[in-house]
């Protein structure tokens, strides 16, 4: 099973926190409300250097110690990235010294894909391959086709997020989750399929992500209801 930094995702699924902003501070409320993994969303902390993002890394780790998560999401992808492409590629790839895993999207051009991969793979940092699809939740079929592929692809957690319009598009991706047998995470987004969050990983979803303030993604929940539910399954 896998591992991200010294959390064992055999014994439980873990909640993921997304910093997007004052990182030191906001990693702090969410390791004190219960998150599990934080996720460093580049693309939004407009980071000036490498030395800077690792200065901020270090004091996170002082201050939470928990594993961090490099993403610096695409802008198909839902993301606020407005450098080059060679530019994001080579940030994460900067950063992966410092994080314990790599989030990098499907639909990035695949040899660009494949270098933040083989860097991450020779780093031993766990490598996330995720897809999104924010207007509609494709059929059961298709969402093992896309989790199959990010498989394929080097992932060692393949993560789907889809837009979900009605309980059936929840439904449909609950049963692709539960049809999967390597590490995927899965999200219905939107308000409709908010408690997915919860219910997904007794389905097999290893990782969940919450808010610690508001939401940075529809249908999220806050950290702590987050805890409370799971903490009630697992």
């Amino acid at each position: 099973m896998v591992k991200i930094g010294n959390f064992d995702l055999a014994e439980k699924p873990a909640i993921v926190s997304v910093i997007d902003d004052d990182p030191a501070e906001s990693a702090k409320a969410a390791n004190w409300l219960g998150a599990n993994l934080l996720e460093l969303r580049l693309d939004l902390l407009n980071f000036s250097d490498l030395d800077e993002a690792r200065k901020t890394i270090e004091r996170i780790k002082v201050n939470t110690k928990l594993p961090c998560i490099a993403t610096n999401r695409l802008q198909s992808d839902g993301g606020k990235w407005e450098g080059s492409e060679d530019e994001r590629i080579a940030l994460l790839i900067d950063i992966l010294p410092f994080v314990e895993a790599v989030d990098i999207e499907l639909s990035a051009d695949a040899d660009q894909r494949s270098k933040v991969i083989e860097a991450a793979k020779a780093a031993d940092v766990t490598i996330i391959v995720s897809a999104h699809d924010f207007d509609a939740t494709p059929s059961v079929t298709e969402m093992k086709s896309i989790l199959e592929r990010a498989h394929e692809a080097g992932a060692d957690i393949a993560k789907l997020a889809v837009m979900a319009h009605t309980r059936q598009d929840v439904l449909d991706l609950l049963q692709a989750t539960a049809d999967m047998e390597k590490p995927i995470c899965t999200i219905a987004m939107g308000d409709i399929g908010k408690h997915s969050r919860i219910v997904a990983p007794c389905y097999g979803s290893l990782l969940t992500y919450g808010a610690i303030a508001k939401a940075v993604a529809p249908g999220q929940i806050k950290i702590h209801e987050l805890k409370s539910a799971l903490e009630i399954l697992f």
